[in-house]
């Protein structure tokens, strides 16, 4: 007995401490309606499933008590072995959890679908993203820009992600904003995102892709328009340029890069990335510091 209130002591002093310390975990702090809705997902399905799993931690603890050795009192019946009663609950419940469970998956599924193009008041964003090693490569075709390590967007303003890899298979995500997408050599993948506040938003890597995976992390700054064009302009003077040559150094190993600005990108130079795994080896195709600040 004695036992039993310990462990229940020391999970209620962990839940407690969790509570006291305001964990903060991205995907409860959604900062746009794909965010939103994937964290309503969430929430309801582990509420459904606690339906289940409360009742069985609470049987366990009170099956253990009361038929325990010690306990005399306890009723004695070796040739019970089967209630209909129970046979129903036990299996009528789950198999209306899987039921709205599986509803709900598929509401949600077509819904959340990342290849569906989100409708809003502003014009669209297309940002091509090339994962490396390891590094994160951002490409703006329509302003002629790109970044290292550093992706800007207007709040309220539908982005376009086309997202492939020149290096291991990995995965794109920025928790607060929506769900992952994997970015894979050869093949494009798609990502629509929307953010509905300005802030800063960490964006990073979530399937291990060698020794340098820990540091390959970004951030999502989202601003106002206005601040969106000056920013545009600001990395427009840049003095380095997206070239094939530029783009060949870029791509080798490397790890814990800084932020960089191009103030120009080659043409096409994306599905080029594409296309040499596609096709036979490309001339010029690869075989395989600045910073910037962050502020509403």
């Amino acid at each position: 007995m004695i036992k039993v209130r310990h462990i229940f002591t020391v999970l209620l002093s962990f839940g407690l401490l969790l509570l006291l310390t305001g964990c903060k975990i991205a995907v409860l702090q959604p900062r746009g309606y794909i965010a939103t809705d994937e964290r309503e997902l969430l929430i309801t399905a582990v509420l459904l499933m606690l339906i289940v799993v409360i009742p069985v931690i609470i049987l366990t603890a009170v099956i253990t008590i009361r038929y325990r050795a010690s306990n005399t009192k306890a009723k004695y019946t070796p040739d019970w072995g089967h209630s209909t009663l129970l046979e129903i609950v036990w299996w009528a419940i789950p198999l209306v959890i899987i039921i709205v469970l599986a509803t709900l998956t598929w509401i949600y599924t077509h819904r959340l679908d990342p290849y569906k193009p989100i409708v809003g008041k502003n014009k669209p964003i297309t940002i091509e993203v090339i994962a490396l090693e390891w590094k994160w490569l951002f490409i703006y075709p329509d302003q002629n820009i790109a970044t290292v390590n550093y992706v800007q967007f207007p709040v309220n303003t539908p982005i376009n992600f086309l997202i492939t890899a020149d290096a291991p298979m990995n995965s794109f995500q920025i928790p607060q904003l929506g769900g992952q997408i994997y970015a894979m050599s050869g093949m494009q993948t798609k990502l629509h995102l929307i953010a509905d506040q300005t802030g800063c938003y960490r964006g990073r890597s979530t399937n291990f892709s060698g020794d340098g995976f820990s540091g390959m992390k970004f951030i999502a700054h989202v601003t106002t328009q206005a601040k969106f064009n000056n920013w545009v302009s600001t990395v427009k003077k840049s003095s380095k340029q997206l070239t094939m040559d530029s783009y060949n150094k870029l791509a080798l190993p490397s790890e814990n890069n800084k932020v960089e600005y191009f103030s120009s990108a080659q043409k096409d130079l994306f599905n080029d990335v594409i296309m040499k795994f596609m096709m036979p080896p490309m001339k010029n195709m690869p075989a395989s510091s600045t910073g910037a600040t962050c502020s509403k």
